[in-house]
């Protein structure tokens, strides 16, 4: 049995590892589909900005009830994880505690103990956290978690991950209170006092020791197939961001908020008008790409745009901020990064069945994103500021309104009479530039 075990696991775990570093690879794939963008600069600024904020979840406690409570669930995960390395060891082995038999008797050993002990507190908090997650969005049902966005899968999403939480915990109970319940019967050897285990352990008085055996392998195996589960789930799911918020948050923008830049395409026509050598009919150079000003598709915009759409998880933070979808327009920048990644999601899904040079009647805006979403935009940057990952709606609304105005002349009414007053008076109004200074010799 223990060769049928061994081989049960590593199907298993191995197939599970397999499968999401191939769904990784995909994910990658696509947000490389972006046009190329430099943030490789400030490498100190860049660390301290992703310790405070995706480390530190300094942007989280901004609301502190949320933000406490999930950093109950952040902290679980990632202590969780050492527990995982022991369930691996055993797996391979067919052995049971393993890292607590290389550690007895060492002056180690009740490291061991203190870290199951600091799992299992972090895991019973983590459970509290979500349980108060469940509540607020299914019974108290906050208003930025109903949202038009937030309709069917969304919704659906955010509970299955918070039940696969819940499961994972019990497992991890059941396997240590098993545990601690059978040593208790001196059955299997002692690995330490583990407290909430030791408290729930009398609840298996009643059961024999076979019946004990039973339920610690099924916690074990429980707490295996909620691990791979998991992991195989996430790069389906908004929660992919436990992986990509430390990178994005690195390549945040450094720039002050509502700095824009400037196209390089734009820029390069203002220096050849204001160049009087330069020829205006040259023609251009036979491998010169053709111009294009903004973005009409995904394909159009950054890599790290792209990387934002794949970091969002769907909180509302930027929603419930912005001033536009609070008066009642049209405009959520959290529905702008859910839609912009499922067009990359779409685009990705054509390359694999159709090859690189797919191509579809498709594009983000109009197709994903309509002008009225695009045009409610303030510019304020009040999505920017209260994303606790540091994603930025308003660099991909300004990109697809700069295709509306540059590429479609689809630009309000009020800004092409803008535009046209700029154009002939070197002014956004509608008078002569020789009347600018009238006012001021009015009696």
């Amino acid at each position: 049995m223990s060769i049928v075990s061994i081989v049960a696991f590593a199907v298993v775990f191995l197939g599970g590892l397999g499968f999401f570093g191939f769904k990784v690879s995909k994910i990658v794939r696509n947000i490389r589909l972006g046009r190329a963008e430099d943030r490789s600069g400030n490498m100190g600024e860049r660390l301290k900005v992703m310790t405070l904020v995706a480390l530190g979840q300094s942007k989280m406690v901004v609301r502190p009830v949320a933000g406490i409570l999930h950093i109950f669930i952040y902290l679980a995960f990632l202590v969780t994880q050492i527990e995982l390395l022991e369930v691996a060891i055993d797996g391979f082995t067919n052995s049971h505690r393993s890292v607590w038999h290389v550690l007895e008797g060492t002056a180690l050993a009740g490291l061991y103990t203190l870290t199951i002990n600091t799992i299992e507190f972090l895991s019973l908090l983590a459970v509290i956290a979500t349980v108060i997650f469940l509540f607020r969005r299914n019974i108290v049902r906050l208003a930025r978690f109903q949202k038009p966005e937030m309709k069917g899968w969304p919704s659906k999403d955010a509970n299955i991950i918070l039940f696969g939480e819940i499961f994972l915990v019990f497992n991890i109970f059941l396997m240590n209170s098993a545990d601690v319940a059978l040593q208790a019967r001196g059955i299997t050897h002692e690995t330490g006092t583990f407290v909430l285990s030791g408290i729930l352990a009398p609840l298996f008085s009643g059961v024999s020791d076979s019946g004990l055996h039973i339920l610690e392998r099924i916690g074990w195996w429980g707490h295996l197939f909620g691990i791979v589960g998991f992991m195989t789930y996430l790069p389906f799911s908004k929660h992919f961001h436990i992986f990509l918020s430390f990178p994005n948050v690195y390549f945040s923008n450094l720039n002050a908020k509502g700095k824009f830049n400037n196209l390089e395409s734009v820029t390069k026509e203002v220096q050849l008008m204001m160049d009087p050598s330069a020829d205006p009919y040259a023609a251009p150079a036979a491998d010169a790409a053709p111009v294009s000003f903004g973005a009409k598709d995904v394909t159009d915009l950054s890599w790290k745009q792209l990387m934002d759409a794949y970091s969002c998880t769907e909180c509302g933070r930027c929603t419930s901020e912005c001033p536009a979808n609070i008066t009642g327009k049209m405009l959520s920048p959290r529905a702008i990064m859910m839609k912009t990644r499922d067009r990359i999601e779409e685009v990705g899904k054509g390359i694999d069945k159709n090859g690189k040079d797919f191509k579809d009647e498709k594009s983000l805006l109009h197709d994903y994103i309509t002008p009225e979403e695009l045009w409610a935009c303030t510019t304020c940057n009040a999505c920017v500021q209260a994303c606790p990952v540091n994603i930025d709606p308003l660099s991909i609304i300004i990109d697809l309104r700069r295709s509306l105005v540059m590429e479609e002349s689809a630009a309000p009414g009020s800004l092409n009479a803008m535009f046209t007053n700029v154009e002939n008076n070197s002014a956004p109004w509608q008078f002569s530039p020789a009347d600018r200074y009238n006012w001021a010799t009015e009696d």
